[in-house]
């Protein structure tokens, strides 16, 4: 271990070493290829603790001479983020004297497992690591083998803030343009991490190593932004067309970039996961003033391993904020979210053409998208809200004024849900999107328009929907029945779920029929062109071009610039499962629905109305739903079936039996009698397979 003696009152918050950052000493020390804090994977949150892995166990304390100084560093025990400690001294009876914890928004206890200690000069026991004794003014270094010290560069990094523009709204920050800088080693913050965000999750620290506060005009382009410390660029307050443009942003401790406008703004501001009095509720839509950012870009940016030291960030952080674009930016390798927007305040941001992936790597219950709406309207009794909003259709819209729009994006998450629009979370047009594992939940928010995705190897979770929603899933591809969770409405499901193309099978795409779902939804081979190399168009002889889905581009996702894209990562694309099934378990001996039409033996005076002997038997076409399969075969009510593919039969379980044997790609002739004349239908592709046209009226 090298001793060097540093000027008294010198302040390290990190050390770097011929240009790379050192590790402060910890324990328990990192474990390459780990992601939760370096040393665990996800799958271990469960497990039980060693007493010699505890960082806070009564006998690694009591190795401590003096720990003040030192921190705790802890995940939610839920896994919605992390929270942080400052050691300020050991107490008599052995146990810690720490303060801090508020860096969660739903704050808690530290989780049993996923906890280490840093800067205590015990702990210093690996190469790489250092300490710095602020009372003796020395630092200390184990430098790693081949590390020359005599020749190095040793830098100290202190400042937290590189670059600050200070306006007001009357008097702004003009037309200024960062252009092909590099920026790097800004200091920590995670515990000035402190201001809630109303009833979202999330606190923040107002600062960064770019900061924006009172600006118009402005552009940081062409930039790299490497292993600072805290946000990487923080718009705060008033701000108006702020625009990131072509930058590299890696390995930040907190943000990327965030956007971030004054609480003051808010209407009837909460700030805890709670109830809301109805009675008091400000009724005038929109903001107060215009003290938040609007108007502001985040285009064709690679943004890559930001919450390095806080886990509760993203990326792109959207709060109190309005009409922020995001576009054509490459995110992935991050510990949450890849983009979070936190309440509906106050709409307007559009998300599109981004491709994010391998998000949510050390925390829990969120996706590659996460979004909150806990706005005016929103309370966590759900038929209170019902109640509320039944009486005053207005209430949803009221700070969510226009619509948020994800479109034409690539989604991956395997820890969660692709797209997870969360509490509240209200006024959404999302279409477009290919999401590849982790499928879409919605919950319990108003006006979700969700049409023209698809959704590999997933579905639609909704969870917690409001009565009346207005929610709308249609000309959706999926491939697992829905999902629903916690409370639903007994009736319809929203405004309209249908029209979907269920790639999958039949007794999925019926399973929700009693909430007035997929009517016309079909059950259907999608055809994509060559999913193994990402492209997931559809043949032209799709079958879901004749429920209205269009084909959208696969090859525009993610950054363009040359110097950006050459590093990009791509996903990784899955293994398509597509179980295609036809048939249905809602059949009985005498009766059961195939092709959405419902069947039933022969029975009675019948035989003499179809003119036909008992001995010949048959099975009856009860009832055709329009445009459901049948229909599109050109079955009517009132057909009588009598023969399948040449071969004769009299009841349903033989019809039944002959599609369970029959290939499923074989074109199959169905022998009817209509108005007592016999008639050939032919169903192409078998039982298995749709591939005849819908009528024209679809």
């Amino acid at each position: 271990i090298m001793e060097a003696a540093v000027p008294a009152g010198l302040s390290i918050d990190q050390l770097w070493i011929n240009g790379k950052r050192q590790v402060i000493t910890r324990f328990p020390n990192r474990i390459p290829g780990k992601n939760v804090f370096n040393r665990w994977n996800l799958e271990q949150s469960n497990e039980p603790v060693p007493p010699s892995e505890d960082a806070l166990s009564p006998e690694r304390i009591a190795r401590w001479a003096n720990p003040a100084g030192g921190y705790i560093h802890a995940m939610h025990p839920s896994l919605w983020g992390d929270m942080h400690w400052l050691i300020k001294s050991r107490k008599a009876d052995g146990t810690l004297d720490i303060e801090g914890g508020w860096q969660n928004n739903r704050p808690a206890s530290m989780h049993h497992k996923f906890r280490f200690v840093e800067n205590i000069r015990e702990e210093l026991d690996e190469p790489g690591e250092w300490y710095h004794d602020a009372h003796e003014n020395k630092l200390y270094y184990m430098p790693p083998a081949g590390t020359d010290l005599k020749t190095a560069t040793v830098e100290a990094v202190r400042l937290k803030h590189l670059v600050d523009f200070k306006g007001t709204e009357a008097n702004p920050v003009h037309f200024v343009e960062l252009k092909g800088i590099i920026f790097r080693h800004a200091a920590r913050t995670f515990m000035e991490n402190k201001e809630p965000l109303l009833r979202s999750d999330w606190t923040v620290y107002r600062g960064g190593a770019v900061v924006f506060d009172g600006a118009e005009d402005c552009t940081v382009a062409d930039c790299t932004f490497d292993q600072v410390g805290g946000n990487t660029i923080f718009v705060n307050n008033y701000n108006r067309r702020i625009t990131v443009r072509g930058c590299l942003i890696q390995d930040s401790g907190a943000n990327g970039a965030a956007f971030v406008g004054d609480p003051k703004a808010v209407r009837n501001p909460l700030f805890r996961y709670g109830p809301q009095d109805y009675s008091k509720l400000d009724m005038m839509p929109g903001p107060i003033g215009d003290n938040f950012p609007a108007d502001c870009f985040v285009e064709d940016c690679l943004i890559t391993r930001t919450g390095r030291d806080e886990k509760q960030t993203a990326p792109i952080e959207i709060d109190m904020s309005k009409h922020i674009t995001v576009r054509h930016c490459s995110i992935y390798d991050v510990p949450r979210a890849g983009i979070n927007i936190g309440d509906g305040c106050w709409g307007g941001h559009v998300i599109e053409f981004c491709d994010i992936f391998n998000t949510v790597l050390e925390t829990g219950d969120h996706g590659s998208f996460n979004s909150w709406g806990r706005d005016r309207f929103w309370d966590p009794q759900i038929g209170k809200v019902n109640r509320q909003v039944a009486k005053n259709p207005v209430l949803p819209r009221l700070d969510v004024v226009e619509p948020i729009i994800l479109r034409n994006n690539r989604w991956r998450c395997d820890h969660g849900w692709d797209v997870d629009l969360d509490d509240g979370s209200t006024n959404y047009e999302i279409y477009n999107n290919l999401m590849l594992s982790g499928g879409l939940k919605l919950r319990e928010g108003y006006g979700r328009i969700v049409t023209n995705n698809i959704i590999i190897n997933n579905t639609l979770h909704p969870h917690c929907w409001f009565d009346n929603s207005g929610d709308v899933f249609r000309n959706n591809i999926v491939t697992a029945a829905y999902r629903p969770a916690g409370e639903m409405p007994n009736g319809k499901w929203g405004k309209e779920v249908d029209c979907n193309i269920f790639a999958c099978s039949q007794k999925d795409r019926l399973q929700f029929t009693a909430h007035d779902c997929d009517k016309h939804s079909i059950v259907a081979d999608p055809k994509f062109l060559d999913p193994s190399h990402g492209d997931f168009r559809v043949r032209a002889d799709s079958p879901p071009f004749k429920l209205g889905f269009e084909n959208f581009p696969m090859d525009d996702f993610g950054v363009i610039a040359p110097r950006l894209r050459v590093s990009a990562k791509q996903p990784k694309m899955p293994a398509v499962e597509i179980q295609i099934d036809f048939e249905t378990s809602s059949c009985r001996t005498a009766e059961c629905v195939w092709r959405e039409a419902r069947l039933r033996d022969l029975a009675g005076e019948e035989f003499s109305a179809y003119g036909v002997s008992r001995d010949s038997g048959g099975i009856l076409i009860i009832d055709v739903p329009k445009e459901g399969l049948a229909a599109m075969d050109g079955f009517l009510p009132g057909d009588l079936i009598q023969s399948i593919g040449g071969t004769p039969v009299k009841t349903v379980a033989q019809m039944m039996e002959y599609f369970r044997n029959i290939s499923a790609q074989k074109d199959i002739a169905i022998g009817i009698i209509r108005t007592q004349q016999p008639k050939t239908i032919m169903v192409h592709g078998g039982v298995k397979l749709l591939q005849t046209a819908l009528p024209k009226s679809l």
